[in-house]
C-alpha cells in the first residue's frame, strides 16, 4: 500500500519531490496552498495532484478529507525568522507563522502515523523556542513522540548554507 500523504504549505511539494527520490510509493491525497504562483509550480511538477488541493489550510473541514498517514507541514517562517520582524508565532495572535496551530485540527481529526514539520533554524532560537516547545508539549498530548534536529542543507549535498528545524513526530507506540 503505498504512503497516503498529506502536506500543508505545500508550496512546488519538495516533500513529495523527497519522496519520489527516495523512491517510496506515496499517494498524495490532499495539499494546501494559497500562493497563486505555488499553486502553478505545484501543478507544473504534480499535474496528477491538481485537484486536491484543499486551498486555505485554516478553513478546511478536516473530517470531510481523505485520510492520510503523513502530514508534512511547512508552515510560513517570516515571523520567526532573523530576517523578519520577529512577531512570533503565538496562537491566536494572527501572524503568518502562527499559521502553525491550525496544523492542529488536521492532526486531531485524522490522527495521521506520522508528522513532518520544516522551519527555520531560528524556531529554536531563544525568542521562539518556548512556542515551539508549547507545539511539541501539543504533539505529545495528543499521543505523539517527538524528535527534531537541525540540518544544514549544504552538509546533505545541496550547494547551500541553509540550516532548517526538522520536527519528526510519530503516533503511538514505535520503534
Amino acid at each position: 500500500n503505498p504512503l497516503r500523504v498529506c502536506t500543508l504549505c505545500s508550496g512546488y511539494d519538495s516533500q513529495c519531490m523527497a519522496l519520489d527520490v527516495l523512491g517510496m510509493p506515496y499517494k498524495l491525497v490532499a495539499w494546501s496552498e494559497i500562493d497563486k504562483y505555488a499553486c502553478q509550480a505545484h501543478d507544473a511538477v504534480y499535474p496528477q495532484y491538481k485537484d486536491r488541493n484543499v486551498g486555505d489550510m485554516t478553513k478546511v473541514d478536516w473530517g470531510g478529507q481523505p485520510d492520510f498517514d503523513l502530514l508534512t507541514y511547512s508552515t510560513p517562517c517570516q515571523d520567526i525568522s532573523t530576517a523578519g520582524k520577529q512577531a512570533g508565532l503565538i496562537e491566536g495572535s494572527d501572524t503568518r507563522s502562527s499559521i502553525i496551530w491550525y496544523t492542529k485540527y488536521a492532526i486531531q481529526q485524522k490522527r495521521p502515523k506520522y508528522l513532518l514539520g520544516e522551519n527555520v533554524k531560528n524556531l529554536v532560537g531563544k525568542n521562539h523556542r518556548g512556542e515551539y516547545f508549547r507545539w511539541l508539549q501539543f504533539l505529545e498530548s495528543e499521543g505523539y513522540t517527538n524528535y527534531y534536529a537541525i540540518i544544514n542543507a549544504k552538509d546533505q549535498g545541496v550547494p547551500q548554507n541553509r540550516e532548517r528545524v526538522f520536527t519528526w513526530s510519530v503516533y503511538g507506540d514505535h520503534d
